[in-house]
C-alpha cells in the first residue's frame, strides 16, 4: 500500500511538472494543490504550488506559501530567490531587493539571483544597478548569451548605447542567434521625435526634396509647395540650410532657413531654428523657434517650445508642451500650442501615434490628429467670431537603401466647416 501512495505521489507530481513545461500554470496549480492537501507536510507540493501561483498572477497566495516556507527555512535560497521574484511581479521593489539582496549575499555565485536581481532593477527603472547585478550574471556564468543580451538590455535603458551594442556582439560571439542581435542592434539607432535630428553615426551629411500640394471646397486654386535642404551632422547634433517655395492665390514666395539640434545633456537636446523671407508675400518676414526635449523614466519625453513669426508691424507668439512615450516599436505624442490673440487665445491639441516597423529609427507608419480653438474678429468689426479647426493625417516612411529613402504623406483638414483642405506630400532622403 505504501508503495503505491508513493507512486500515486510521483505520478501526480509528475503531471503537474508536465503541465508547468507546457505552460499550463492553472493545470499545474490543480495538481500540486490536490498533493499539497494530501501531503501537507511535503515540502515540495507548497513549494511547486507556490511557482505556478506565481505564473498565474495568484501571486498574493504564491507570496504566502513561499513565506510559510520560510519560516522553517529562513535560509533556504531556492524559496528566498523565488519570493523576491514574485515581489518583483508585484512591483514591491523594497520587498523584492530584501530577498534577492539577502540570495545574493549567501550565494555571490548563484546566477539566476543575479539575474533575478538585474530584473529588478530594469523594472523599477534603476537601469545601472541592473548592469552591475547582470554583469554579476555574466561572471558566475560567462559562455552564457542572455545574460550578455540582458546587460545590453540595461545600458540601452541607460542611454549608454556604446556598452550596450559591445555586450549585444559578446552575446552574438557566445552563441546567441545572429538574427536576434541583428534586431537588437538595429534597436540602438536612435528614436527622436525629428529624425533631422539623428542619422546613424557613418554619415556626416544628409539632405531632402520635398513636394506637397493641396486641394480646396471652396475652390482656392492651385495651392503648391516645394523645398530642399542640406544637413551636415556633428557629434553633438547638426545643422541645415533650406530653401522653402510656396504657390498660394497665384502668387509666389521664397524664404530660407536655418535649422540646427544640439545635445545637451543626458536625454536632452534642442532644436533651433531662424527663417527669413526676402520678400514676404506668403512667408512671415522672419520666424524663430526654440524646443527642448527631455528624455524621463522609462521612454517618457517631455518638450517645450517656442515660436515667433513678424508679418510686418505684427508678431504671432506660440507656445507649446508636449509629452511624448517611447514604447517598443511606437512612439506617441500629445502637444498642446497657445496663442495668445487680441481678439481670443487659440489653442491647438494635436497627436501622434507612430509605429517602427522595421524596428529601426528609419522605417515608420504614422497617424495623426488634432483639433483647435480661437477667435477672430469680424472684418471692420470688434465683434469676436470663434472659431473650430479639426484634422487628421497619415504617412509612411520608407529607406529602400541604406542611402535613399522616401516619405509619402496625405491630409484632410476641416476649418469649422468654412474649409476644407485635402493635402499629399512626397519627399526624398539621402545621406551621405
Amino acid at each position: 500500500m505504501t508503495l503505491i501512495l508513493v507512486w500515486s505521489f510521483i505520478a501526480a507530481m509528475a503531471d503537474g511538472d508536465s503541465a508547468m513545461a507546457r505552460s499550463d500554470y492553472t493545470s499545474a496549480a490543480m495538481e500540486y494543490r490536490a498533493e499539497m492537501a494530501a501531503h501537507p507536510d511535503q515540502f515540495d507540493p507548497k513549494f511547486k504550488l507556490a511557482r505556478a501561483l506565481s505564473y498565474s498572477k495568484q501571486r498574493d497566495e504564491a507570496i504566502r506559501l513561499y513565506t510559510e516556507l520560510l519560516a522553517t527555512r529562513p535560509d533556504n535560497s531556492d524559496l528566498l530567490l523565488a519570493r523576491g521574484r514574485t515581489y518583483a511581479w508585484q512591483g514591491k521593489w523594497q520587498e523584492s531587493e530584501a530577498d534577492l539582496t539577502a540570495v545574493t549575499a549567501k550565494s555571490p555565485e548563484y546566477a539566476d539571483a543575479w539575474s533575478a536581481l538585474g530584473d529588478m532593477y530594469l523594472w523599477s527603472d534603476r537601469p545601472r544597478d541592473a548592469a552591475g547585478a547582470y554583469g554579476r550574471w555574466i561572471a558566475a556564468k560567462p559562455e552564457d548569451p542572455r545574460a550578455y543580451i540582458a546587460r545590453a538590455k540595461a545600458w540601452r535603458s541607460a542611454g549608454d548605447l556604446d556598452a550596450a551594442r559591445a555586450d549585444f556582439e559578446a552575446a552574438r560571439l557566445h552563441g546567441a542567434s545572429g538574427t536576434e542581435i541583428d534586431g537588437y542592434i538595429a534597436s540602438l539607432d536612435q528614436r527622436r521625435q525629428n529624425q533631422d535630428a539623428f542619422i546613424p553615426e557613418e554619415y556626416k551629411w544628409s539632405g531632402s526634396l520635398s513636394y506637397g500640394a493641396s486641394d480646396w471646397a471652396p475652390d482656392r486654386g492651385d495651392w503648391y509647395d516645394y523645398s530642399a535642404s542640406v544637413r551636415r551632422h556633428f557629434d553633438i547634433g547638426s545643422l541645415a540650410f533650406e530653401y522653402l517655395h510656396a504657390h498660394r492665390f497665384a502668387r509666389d514666395d521664397d524664404a530660407f532657413a536655418l535649422d540646427g539640434y544640439i545635445d545637451l545633456w543626458p536625454r536632452a537636446y534642442a532644436n533651433l531654428r531662424y527663417q527669413y523671407s526676402p520678400d514676404a508675400i506668403l512667408f512671415p518676414d522672419d520666424a524663430y523657434r526654440v524646443e527642448l526635449w527631455q528624455g524621463v523614466g522609462k521612454g517618457w519625453e517631455p518638450s517645450l517650445s517656442y515660436d515667433h513669426m513678424n508679418f510686418g508691424a505684427n508678431g504671432v507668439d506660440m507656445y507649446g508642451a508636449g509629452l511624448g512615450k517611447y514604447l517598443g516599436n511606437w512612439y506617441l505624442r500629445w502637444k498642446t500650442l497657445v496663442i495668445p490673440s487680441t481678439a481670443k487665445t487659440s489653442l491647438s491639441h494635436r497627436a501622434l501615434a507612430r509605429y517602427y516597423y522595421a524596428g529601426n529609427a528609419d522605417d515608420y507608419a504614422e497617424v495623426n490628429g488634432g483639433f483647435g480653438t480661437g477667435g477672430e474678429f469680424r472684418r471692420r468689426s470688434t465683434i469676436v467670431e470663434n472659431t473650430k479647426s479639426s484634422g487628421v493625417g497619415v504617412a509612411i516612411q520608407k529607406y529602400f537603401h541604406p542611402r535613399w529613402g522616401v516619405k509619402i504623406a496625405a491630409s484632410y483638414d476641416d476649418d469649422d466647416n468654412s474649409f476644407v483642405e485635402r493635402s499629399g506630400s512626397v519627399s526624398l532622403y539621402t545621406r551621405w
